[in-house]
């Protein structure tokens, strides 16, 4: 059942790529321990959990959480993760680099988030002016 095109549709329709960036203007106290924080996700209501442990097969990397809803006419999901920057570099990245997102706000996130990745590599988060730049860009992501 899982296979590069189920993947593009599912992650098109479900999932996302980020950068948590800090706000380096901000000067209040930040709970989160680094500076930039790159993630690439998809959340399924529980019923269709199983999916996302097929994904972390296929992927061979990340991890599969549950999250707790309390909102109104909302249910418990669970969310498929990959945060560890080798595996988004290695593994993640090529992957939609040769099997392509469909929807365009999908594919431009996926260029910025890329983008933001080699800023990253390049150690450019942990510069003022660096993090600056990496912060305005993210904020162009959907």
């Amino acid at each position: 059942m899982i296979n590069p095109d189920y993947i593009v549709g599912l992650i098109d329709g479900e999932g996302g790529f980020t950068v948590f960036i800090r706000n380096p203007e901000e000067n209040k106290i930040i709970k989160r321990r680094v500076k930039a924080e790159p993630r690439f996700y998809i959340k399924l209501i529980e019923k269709d959990k199983n999916i996302l442990y097929e994904l972390k097969k296929f992927f061979g990397c990340g991890n599969v959480y549950f999250q707790k809803d309390n909102r109104f006419n909302h249910q418990n999901c669970y969310r498929y993760e990959v945060t560890k920057r080798e595996d988004l570099e290695n593994v993640i990245m090529p992957f939609f680099k040769k099997h392509k997102l469909k929807l365009k706000s999908k594919v431009k996130d996926f260029k910025i988030f890329c983008g933001l990745m080699k800023r990253i590599k390049n150690n450019e988060h942990l510069t003022k002016s660096g993090l600056i730049k990496m912060y305005k860009l993210k904020q162009k992501m959907h």
